[in-house]
């Protein structure tokens, strides 16, 4: 019964005429309102929320955002994130935000600044043992600040003075026969014990050397 449709969209006005034309020649013509599409959701990308989410636990959101920033992330309309903007991603994902809570039975785990302070160091000193792997550090993610845990055990490495038989890198490699780079590599596996002497003008690493120890390097390194 139906020969013909003719169809005339304007998009501009979300409307299509069409004109339907039957055998015998009769005319019919229909409005119609066409769906208008939806523009794309805008949403920050998964992976950023979920970093967000697992830094929040740790870190206010000042430092959350310099993190991100360090990172190359941005907004999802292109601005480097701060504090506010931080908050707001936080709360639109009901991601709690950091609070500080009691230090831990194994040491307290402290900013590079911090435990400099605790330890009677400089800063560039602790990121050098880091560097050199003397010490261990906790880092969450690329860019975010090295954390040092403040055990017995690693305060007791930096003394005042230094005991019986420890003596300087120089003389330790010297009395050792080995480089320097060895002589981290068995301070790192515990081979060797080292402190660091925070008084006086003689500041610096020192490395326990004794006999039973030399007989550790008579093995190819």
């Amino acid at each position: 019964m139906l020969e013909e449709v003719i169809i005339k969209v304007e998009r501009d006005k979300a409307a299509a005429h069409l004109t339907l034309r039957w055998k015998g020649g009769t005319l019919n013509e229909i409005d119609l309102a066409l769906p208008r599409s939806r523009p794309a959701t805008i949403r920050t990308d998964e992976d950023t929320i979920a970093l967000v989410r697992r830094l929040a636990g740790h870190y206010p959101d000042a430092v959350i955002a310099g993190i991100l920033n360090r990172q190359g992330r941005t907004t999802v309309y292109g601005h480097r994130f701060e504090a506010g903007r931080v908050g707001n991603l936080r709360r639109h994902w009901d991601i709690p935000c950091f609070e500080a809570g009691p230090s831990s039975t194994k040491g307290e785990l402290a900013s590079i600044k911090k435990a400099a302070v605790v330890l009677g160091v400089a800063p560039s000193t602790l990121h050098r043992w880091l560097n050199d792997g003397i010490i261990p550090g906790e880092q969450l993610t690329p860019g975010a600040p090295w954390r040092i845990r403040l055990t017995d055990d690693l305060i007791a490495r930096f003394s005042e003075t230094a005991g019986d038989g420890f003596v300087t890198m120089h003389e330790a490699t010297r009395k050792l026969g080995v480089s320097r780079q060895t002589v981290l590599q068995r301070v790192k596996r515990g081979d060797l014990e080292v402190v660091h002497v925070t008084n006086g003008r003689k500041k610096g690493i020192r490395i326990k050397v004794i006999t039973r120890q030399s007989e550790l390097f008579d093995q190819t390194s």
